[in-house]
């Protein structure tokens, strides 16, 4: 009797897995570690392995590389998912390892999103990488620095692998179509719309081209234009990870756009973010924050322009709410700067946490009672709306013993201008009350030192 399945046909490889490179000539892109006498490059040509960390985008060849390795020196090859492994899976590794070695046989374990692993975990490859059982490849999206152990990230080089460009992008493109699907053709614009929605990733560029061509078999449409394109690729397709090390870089270029006056540069990292699904509400955080941060009082209007921003967000919703986060952060890039609060802020908090807990001079202390009266609570203060330009000129508001700080350096920009000549203003109010101060005090004396002289 004929098996039942017999007539069924094996399960479909995937274009991403067919087009994997079997040398180093195949891969895409990363001239600046595989071209002539750069690191990798020599790392291969050296025929010497060592422990490495690759980071970088997905869809850049880290996991290719790592394989590529393994055939170059001959290594059996290992590969472990942190997102789906755990310390027995490590364990299994180095008793793999351990029974290559009995056979002659060197062994790179590869463990893929590296970062995902705890420290626990991570500390386990410690050991079997010093002995030399293994030679340790990890990969990671995220920054190495942050995401890492110290120990182990000692004892492995870090390569940097960058998104592919728009070249190499191409190259891999036209491989693509004539392995998959030779006989679809493609509208320039379209090719080239559908290499900027893999954003420089090869993974991605390869099942794009699948999904393409199952959908336009299905329309039976040929050839393949923009409009068709967008049409069968509705998801989210720019490279975005809410938590991740993309996000945190956007979010920094969006703040120094502001900071630089550049509100073009603004708009476009704000409506990348937004592009890639960042919470609007966030960005219009981050806004409020660059408005009291690199505004401050230079223009005030800016934390009022960013707070109605995002409670604009959250009465309208998106897209309409998104337009008042856009106007918000053009008006912050075009307004004055000053960091002055943001320093003065600072520097009173870091005084203040390394100060003593001073108590509050007696003129400055609240009296609601006899008893506090009677103990001279709020005695000789001076009610600033009594004096000439409501303003105490010569009083002090520090506690006993603190030199007078400048903390608060207003900027010669905006509004701040004015608060400068204010400040001059009221400082030589100051001094000159200090001066009659110094005049009475004089005078005090010599009538004092006048009575201790006269005959009884």
């Amino acid at each position: 009797m004929a098996d039942l399945f017999d007539d069924l046909e094996p399960p479909r490889v995937p274009l991403a897995e067919r087009m994997r490179p079997a040398s180093l000539d195949e891969v895409a892109g990363q001239r600046h570690l595989l071209g002539p006498g750069k690191p990798l490059a020599l790392a291969f040509a050296s025929g010497k392995l060592h422990s490495m960390i690759l980071w970088g985008p997905p869809g850049v060849g880290k996991t290719t590389l790592a394989r590529l390795m393994a055939k170059a020196f001959d290594a059996e090859f290992i590969a472990l998912s942190a997102v789906f492994s755990g310390v027995k899976d490590i364990r299994e590794a180095v008793a793999q390892a351990q029974a290559a070695k009995a056979r002659g046989r060197h062994t790179i374990l590869f463990v893929d999103e590296v970062h995902r692993f705890n420290k626990a975990q991570q500390d386990a490859f410690l050991p079997y990488v010093e002995q030399g059982l293994v030679t340790f490849i990890g990969a990671t999206t995220e920054n190495p620095s942050f995401e890492v152990n110290s120990a182990l990230l000692s004892r492995a080089a870090v390569y940097v692998l960058e998104p592919l460009d728009e070249a190499a992008m191409g190259g891999l493109f036209d491989r693509a179509h004539a392995l998959a699907c030779p006989q679809l053709a493609f509208e320039p614009a379209a090719r080239e719309r559908l290499i900027g929605f893999a954003d420089g990733d090869a993974r991605r560029l390869m099942n794009l081209v699948e999904q393409v061509q199952v959908a336009a078999e299905t329309a039976r449409t040929n050839p393949v234009t923009p409009a068709f394109i967008d049409e069968a690729l509705s998801a989210k397709l720019r490279r975005f990870d809410k938590g991740g090390e993309a996000f945190y870089d956007q979010i920094s270029a969006l703040h120094k756009s502001i900071r630089g006056s550049d509100p073009d540069a603004a708009l476009y990292w704000m409506c990348r973010m937004l592009d890639g699904g960042a919470d609007a509400l966030y960005l219009g955080r981050r806004l409020v924050r660059m408005a009291v941060e690199d505004i401050g009082l230079a223009d005030p209007r800016a934390l009022d322009m960013t707070l109605s921003a995002c409670q604009a967000y959250e009465r309208l919703g998106s897209p309409e709410g998104e337009l008042a986060l856009a106007q918000a952060a053009v008006f912050l890039a075009c307004a004055a700067k000053s960091n002055a609060v943001y320093l003065a802020y600072n520097a009173a908090r870091k005084f203040v946490g390394e100060d003593g807990s001073r108590p509050v001079p007696l003129h400055l202390r609240n009296a609601p009672t006899r008893l506090m009266k009677e103990l001279n609570y709020g005695k000789a203060y001076r009610y600033a709306h009594d004096e000439p330009e409501a303003y105490a000129a010569g009083e002090n508001y520090f506690p006993e013993g603190v030199a007078r700080p400048r903390w608060y350096r207003p900027t010669p920009y905006g509004m701040e201008a004015k608060i400068t000549a204010k400040l001059e203003h009221l400082r030589e109010l100051d001094a000159q009350a200090a001066r009659r101060a110094a005049k009475d005090e004089e005078a005090g004396r010599m009538r004092v030192s006048g009575a201790a002289g006269d005959p009884p």
